[in-house]
């Protein structure tokens, strides 16, 4: 299978297009300067062929405007692409509780990606992922004032990029859902207490302090906003089955900044891998787990992205 990944060599697309590679598909990392989204140059020629465009890619500002520019010219322009070239599935990567964080213009302009994909002539899967452990610097760096960190202690459960990854993969190698589906890490912390943890870890001496007004990038957070949905039906939780205890999960948070600075000079500043800024084990490993159901009394559902069903997808 030919899968072009718009962003592909940022943190999630690179990850992606190895894994893609690994088992067996022609997987292709587009970015700038050779394709560009916003002026359309080198689409045609790299969705030549392709069976599915996955596009992690990432605005380069978050100033209101100037990423809604991004997402709605970006999105037109592949789907209008994709529609030409016969592309028969499109996946993007979008952030668990958008539609709950308008108040933010990042999220204002992911709702605006969703709903050209949800119009568009291309069947589609949009996967929406909790917060990346990677990203622990850059939550504190947008919070900072002085030494102090301010952050909301609303629950979040955060995932690895490798878990995401492959979530993203699993679902570009299926059908299209024409539906969201949610993915997000196997343990819950407090926003406020992961910064502090992974601040910690890093020997970073700011203060983190709990502040329920505080915002995420323009956003107030009222749980469940980075948190995946509870108690909607249809609905789905995807997890891995076998991922990482909290030990590892810590010290996923701990190396998050640097694993953010690698991928920031890997990647073209126009077209990064989106960061949410954005689940489960690598495909091989898929064999080793069965899906895990819920129960219908709101506890959480486990339910490996294997045994996604038209009945779990949200749309």
């Amino acid at each position: 299978m030919r899968i072009v990944v718009i962003g592909g060599t940022g943190l999630i697309g690179s990850k992606l297009v190895a894994r893609l590679r690994e088992n067996g598909h022609d997987a292709v990392a587009a970015a700038p300067p050779k394709v560009n989204t916003l002026t359309g140059e080198g689409l045609a020629e790299v969705l030549s062929g392709a069976d599915v465009v996955v596009d992690v890619s990432n605005s380069p500002s978050f100033e209101d405007s100037a990423v809604l520019s991004f997402f709605q010219t970006s999105t037109r322009n592949l789907l209008a692409a994709e529609a030409a070239e016969g592309v028969r599935h499109h996946v993007a990567l979008s952030v668990v509780g958008t539609e709950r964080l308008s108040e933010s213009g990042y999220f204002r302009a992911k709702i605006a990606q969703e709903e050209l994909i949800k119009a568009g002539p291309i069947p589609y899967s949009i996967v929406h992922a909790t917060q990346f452990f990677e990203f622990v610097k850059s939550i504190a760096d947008a919070a900072t004032t002085g030494n102090a960190v301010k952050l909301s202690s609303a629950l979040i459960q955060p995932m690895a990029a490798d878990d995401v990854a492959s979530a993203v993969g699993r679902i570009a190698v299926g059908p299209p859902v024409n539906g969201v589906v949610e993915v997000a890490g196997p343990e819950e912390f407090r926003l406020d207490g992961l910064i502090r943890l992974g601040l910690a870890a890093k020997g970073d001496p700011r203060e983190v302090i709990s502040d329920p007004e505080a915002r995420y990038f323009g956003a107030r957070l009222r749980e469940p906003a980075r948190h995946p949905s509870a108690g909607r039906r249809p609905s789905c939780r995807a997890y891995a089955a076998d991922r990482p205890n909290a030990a590892r999960a810590r010290g996923a948070a701990a190396r998050g900044g640097r694993a953010q600075q690698r991928a920031d000079r890997r990647t073209d500043r126009s077209h990064r891998g989106d960061g949410q800024g954005a689940p489960e084990e690598h495909p091989a490993e898929a064999k080793r787990a069965g899906p895990h159901r819920g129960r219908d009394d709101g506890t959480p559902t486990r339910l490996h992205p294997a045994g996604l069903t038209a009945g779990s997808i949200r749309r």
